[in-house]
């Protein structure tokens, strides 16, 4: 097994994760864009959207 194997392994494995977990990582999403605009008071909040809806789409749907 070389290298190469063993990172296809690790990646696999953590797209099982991400996929067993999206509406978790979604939460945490939404949190996280909240807390930065709470800080920020409002003054990036139309980045932090996009933000959010860019990590959002790259999370795949639920397995």
């Amino acid at each position: 097994m070389g290298i190469g194997d063993k990172l296809k392994g690790v990646v696999d494995k953590g797209k099982d994760a991400v996929s067993k977990n999206a509406d978790k990582i979604e939460d945490a999403v939404d949190k996280a864009g909240g807390f930065v605009d709470k800080k920020t008071k409002g003054k990036y909040s139309d980045k932090i959207q996009k933000g959010k809806e860019a990590a959002k789409k790259v999370i795949p749907p639920q397995a």
